[in-house]
């Protein structure tokens, strides 16, 4: 069971799109996990062949657990000690007091034997529990029927939502409060000019058509990802003791998922995507995170992470590094102020950038230059 975040304990094996005996390749899809994030597209990270399946749809599985065997061709004797569970970890859930909405909060579910049940997801359960929907009047979509979250929000809850712990909220918060404990962080925040990236944005977008126009947080994006080439002490990650940086940008972005709550997936190879590429990207993994396909890959691979609230969010952002990277830069909303140009003051559109960084590698020097960096790249927006 693959981890997707040091917020994840366990994962759901919601489908598997594979049966022993087939062949796969690495990258390829072969199952569907659901966290308390959502359902996770699987990625195989090597080619072979499917031995076994050792988790049955349906079943929960801890992070590190084994959920299959693969034949990679090697030597290496398939280890046939691994076998399923004695006992199936059945997702099933009953909506009927204020226990059993507590209960859905547990990563792992068991079903009744006195209580009518119906198969369901972890986070499709919480979602009901939180919405007052009765998960008997729901036809799932997922195998055997089973219900997912995506069935959940497509229902109008028939009261109004009581106050309930959100589990996924829960988990990110116990993460980033060991981070908060464990990471000597430092901060730094520089505003900046931005003038120049609305001028060209402003004239590239002239002719184009409104899907084909490009957004600020794009050459944000482009601009962190070119400046942490040269801050390879900020791209990569702290694991027992050791740094590791990290030979690519892959650069986690924080998306906001209906209904409250906040996903980071990241985009690979960032610092090869132009402004128009990286829009795309953007559009596209904010697309997925609201309604699925997500990947393995995009959940895990991370190597710093980009926290932009966007036009309608805070002046600055001082954020909580998320282990095992070690640094998060943030963007707080453009805003018009006054500026000296060339000795005239001037309106200008400036932003708040922020750096959170592991103090256990890099230092306050290393981090104003790689703000300058930014600030910089930003001022020949052209060039991106």
């Amino acid at each position: 069971m693959p981890s997707f975040g040091a917020d994840m304990e366990a994962g759901t094996l919601v489908q598997w799109l594979v049966k022993p005996g087939d062949s796969i390749k690495r990258d390829q899809v072969i199952a569907i996990i659901e966290t308390q994030k959502g359902a996770i597209d699987f990625e195989s990270f090597a080619d072979g062949t499917i031995h076994k399946l050792l988790i049955d749809e349906g079943n929960n599985a801890a992070v590190g657990a084994p959920i299959a065997l693969l034949d990679d061709g090697s030597e290496t004797p398939i280890p046939e000690e691994y076998t399923k569970p004695d006992t199936p970890n059945i997702v099933a859930a009953t909506i009927e007091t204020e226990a059993t909405k507590a209960e859905a909060l547990s990563p792992v579910f068991t079903a009744s034997k006195n209580r009518a049940t119906v198969i369901a997801s972890p986070y499709a359960r919480l979602l009901a529990a939180e919405k007052g929907i009765d998960l008997k009047l729901i036809n799932g979509s997922g195998p055997n029927g089973a219900i997912l979250a995506v069935d959940i929000t497509q229902v109008q809850p028939r009261r109004s939502e009581t106050t309930t712990k959100d589990s996924m909220r829960s988990a990110i918060a116990a993460a980033l409060g060991r981070a908060k404990r464990e990471i000597p962080h430092y901060y730094l925040e520089s505003t900046i000019d931005v003038q120049p990236a609305v001028d060209w944005l402003t004239a590239y977008n002239r002719d184009k058509g409104l899907e084909e126009q490009i957004l600020i947080n794009a050459l944000f994006h482009c601009a962190v990802a070119k400046a942490l080439l040269k801050a390879p002490e900020l791209n990569g990650y702290y694991e027992k003791g050791v740094y590791t940086p990290a030979s690519s940008v892959h650069l986690a972005t924080g998306i906001s998922i209906r209904g409250g709550g906040l996903i980071s997936p990241a985009i690979l190879d960032a610092d090869q995507l132009s402004p128009d590429q990286m829009m795309e990207k953007l559009k596209d993994l904010s697309d997925r995170v609201r309604n699925g396909g997500l990947r393995s890959s995009e959940m895990s691979s991370a190597t710093v992470t980009l926290s932009s609230l966007g036009e309608r969010g805070a002046d600055k952002i001082l954020g909580i590094i998320y282990p095992p990277q070690v640094a998060l830069i943030g963007i707080g909303k453009p805003q018009l102020r006054p500026w000296i140009v060339e000795g005239e003051v001037t309106a200008r559109m400036v932003v708040s950038l922020s750096l959170s960084a592991d103090h256990r590698v890099s230092d306050g020097r290393q981090g104003a230059n790689f703000l300058n960096r930014v600030s910089k790249i930003l001022q020949k927006p052209e060039k991106l």
